[in-house]
Formats: structure tokens, sequence, C-alpha cells
């Protein structure tokens, strides 16, 4: 395996769309962020020139080779530049359980110490979510006690906040 992060390129949207095969795996992924399902491309892009600046957002497509099989977001929330917030955290759904899930957060936590300099490194994940809470465990987050909830599909998900610092970043290990 040959992963590597770089910025998203529009194009990408016409794969990682693909990967949103329910409403509620939308859900899970972005919360009420776009408003309808099923996310298009166009959606995706639409979002990115709005909210995607680069500076203080930015979004990641994870290559293997030639084929993109990751994407994720970090942000820096309310002008703190020494937290950068992971989001939008998806995998290709023909290669979960692959690894893929915590090479992609782990190459984005990395990314967000080393070269943002960030000092702590947060997301929220679902408690419906099970799987994606154990990777986030798996690299070293933990949970905050905070948590949010959201009305969503007629039901209410607690949305769990979870962090690490750099003091306690191993690299992913």
């Amino acid at each position: 395996m040959s992963l590597i992060l770089r910025p998203y390129q529009p194009t990408d949207a016409n794969v990682i769309a693909t990967w949103l095969k329910s409403e509620y795996l939308m859900r899970q992924w972005c919360a009420d962020r776009y408003e309808c399902y099923p996310v298009t491309p166009e959606d995706m892009n639409i979002y990115h020139e709005r909210y995607i600046d680069g500076q203080s957002q930015r979004a990641l497509t994870m290559l293997n080779g030639n084929n993109i099989v990751g994407y994720i977001t970090l942000r820096t929330p309310a002008d703190d530049s020494s937290e950068q917030r992971l989001g939008f955290v998806i995998v290709d759904d023909s290669k979960r359980g692959q690894g893929f899930g915590k090479t992609l957060v782990s190459m984005a936590v990395k990314y967000a110490f080393e070269t943002l300099g960030a000092t702590k490194v947060s997301l929220g994940v679902f408690e419906n979510n099970p799987a994606a809470r154990r990777c986030y465990e798996r690299l070293g987050l933990t949970a905050t006690g905070k948590y949010e909830v959201y009305h969503l599909m007629g039901e209410d998900w607690n949305f769990h906040e979870m962090e690490i610092s750099r003091e306690k970043w191993t690299g992913g290990e």
C-alpha cells in the first residue's frame, strides 16, 4: 500500500459521493451539514467552494496509488490555531475493515500536529457509530465527556467529543 494524503480536488467528489449508500450512513458522516440525500458531487463541490478555504478549513483525499480510498477535513475551531478538528471522515465502503480508516485519521492527526502546529486534535462521533469510535480510540483519542444531541431522521443522536493532545500522540502505533 502506498497511501498518501493530498488536497481534495473537485473531481474527487465523483468517487466519494458514491460511498454514501444510505441516508443513515450519510447522516453519520455529515450530520446536518448537507441538506438532502443523496449527496451529489455537485453538492460536495458547492460545500467546498463555500466553506473549505484552504487556511482555516482544509479537505484532504487519501489515495492508494491512483485510487481514491478516503476523505477527511480539518478545521481550526473558533480562531484557535492550536486546535485542529477532524470531520467528514469516510473511507471507500468496499475497503472497510482493511485499516484504511485508521490510516486516514492517523495521517490527518500527524498532519495537524507536524504541519499545522496544532497542540490538540478533536473530533465528534455519533454514539450509533461504534466502529468509528473504536477506530479513534485505537489511535489514542479519548472521550471528553462533552456531547451534543442532533435531531436526525426523526431521532435524537448523541454526538460525543473526542480529542488527543500532541503529548499523548504516539504516531498511530
